[in-house]
């Protein structure tokens, strides 16, 4: 039995975090961070020592469930005195897995971590190992969980909803975040409105399934929206520059939608749309809602209306039964939709998912062959948007200091831009002329138009 000290010194209490995957994540850990700061804490790098230590775990990946692992070990390894909250998706999916790790004190998942200080106070008491996950598919209200104030960025994230009703054949994620979850659009409007208080120019839409945002709210129900009336919304507040939107479903893009979207002065013209195979017959395996065809003329239709939009997506290799013919379906559909970048990842067995079950599993050589070969082309075609882009007056939103006295920064569509400047510019939106030609590394170099 391990010795635990249960007298925490409230003037010197600490606590570390560790966050891993998606940026919702990132949300919650700061969401939480708000809370402990409240109680009195000071948040701590995770590598410090702390009286305690919060790993925001992961489960999309079984890489992801490694890290998570590691990481539990390697704080109580730090403290041994400390208490270990394992907190997040792969808590919610596997809470039998996570109890047999000896160093984990707390596990919460992913409801009721606004409760995550009164489950330490108990946990103090006794010193015992505690399991506070909940079944998430009952849950039918967006947690409020929230931030006043955003930590060290020129953008601020914002979550609108929670959990997805999707069921992919691959994906754990509905299991871990449960069914969607809409938050007050009136809530998010005063958390947009503290950051751009804060001096916030550019705020991030995101959330777990975006594109879902109001279908759980009644027809009936008061001020009911969706994501694109919230947009309009969000377009009317005073300060707010840029609106960006996080992952999106591809088919929620339509032609009305693009009108109203090209209407709001402040909405980024960069679009994230979800691919996952460019073979139609992986995609029906995948238990995706759309053909290649239809995705194709969603990005058609996006270009007619922002001709230089950035369009980004998502590409799984590997998936089971992903024959040769199949992935080199998936390139050529790459270079036919000419993205401007694309996260390659690769299939990861998630037990409790329909995939986990299909036959002919793709061998890891396989997979790591195909992931070089999309991420190849993706460089390639990263570089053909990059030129498309050069030589245009655009302006561009400056988010960082460089080691080259400069300042690097992205334009509404996402192109990355260094400026060399003696001049503070951290947080300005400049307009800028961008040239491909004498870049500096991935970036742009720009040239200061007044």
């Amino acid at each position: 039995m391990r010795c635990v000290n249960l007298s925490m010194n409230n003037t010197q209490k600490k606590v570390a975090f560790m966050t891993l995957g998606c940026k919702v994540n990132t949300y919650d850990s700061e969401a939480m961070m708000e809370i402990f700061e409240g109680a009195g804490y000071v948040i701590v790098d995770f590598n410090q020592l702390a009286d305690v230590y919060v790993i925001n775990t992961c489960t999309v990946t079984h890489l992801g469930d490694q890290k998570s692992r590691k990481m539990m070990r390697k704080a109580k390894r730090m403290n041994p005195d400390a208490v270990i909250c394992a907190v997040g998706c792969y808590v919610q999916v596997a809470p039998e897995e996570v109890e047999k790790i000896a160093e984990v004190d707390l596990m919460i998942g992913t409801k009721n971590r606004g409760d995550i200080l009164t489950y330490i106070d108990t946990h103090l008491q006794d010193a015992q190992q505690r399991d506070f996950v909940s079944d998430i598919m009952d849950e039918k209200i967006f947690e409020p969980l929230m931030i006043s104030e955003v930590k060290g960025k020129t953008r601020a994230f914002i979550k609108i909803q929670e959990g997805c009703n999707q069921f992919c054949t691959y994906c754990i994620v509905p299991f871990a975040r449960g069914p969607v979850r809409s938050r007050k659009q009136e809530q998010i409007i005063d958390e947009i409105n503290r950051v751009v208080a804060m001096g916030y120019q550019e705020v991030i839409i995101s959330g777990i399934h975006i594109a879902s945002y109001g279908v759980d709210q009644s027809e009936t129900a008061q001020n009911k929206t969706d994501l694109i009336g919230l947009l309009e919304a969000l377009d009317q507040i005073d300060g707010l520059k840029r609106t960006r939107l996080g992952s999106l479903e591809p088919k929620y893009i339509t032609p009305d939608r693009l009108k109203r979207l090209a209407a709001l002065e402040s909405f980024c013209p960069h679009f994230h749309l979800s691919l996952q195979s460019g073979s139609d017959s992986v995609l029906k395996r995948m238990g995706r809602r759309y053909s290649t065809a239809e995705y194709l003329t969603i990005v058609d239709e996006i270009r007619a209306v922002f001709p230089l939009a950035a369009i980004t997506t998502d590409i799984m290799v590997g998936f089971p039964g992903e024959t040769e013919a199949e992935f080199n379906e998936t390139l050529a559909f790459a270079k036919a939709v000419g993205f401007y970048q694309i996260h390659v990842f690769k299939y990861s067995r998630r037990a409790g998912t329909k995939a986990a079950a299909f036959k002919d599993q793709v061998e890891e050589t396989i997979k790591n062959r195909r992931s070089h070969q999309l991420s190849e082309l993706s460089r390639e075609l990263e570089e053909a948007f990059l030129k498309k882009n050069d030589g245009l007056v655009v302006e561009v939103l400056f988010e960082a200091t460089h080691d080259e006295a400069g300042y690097e920064g992205h334009t509404k569509n996402y192109v990355p831009v260094f400026l060399k400047t003696d001049e503070k510019i951290n947080g300005r939106i400049i307009k800028v002329r961008v040239s491909y030609s004498n870049r500096y590394s991935d970036k742009l170099i720009g040239e200061s138009i007044y």
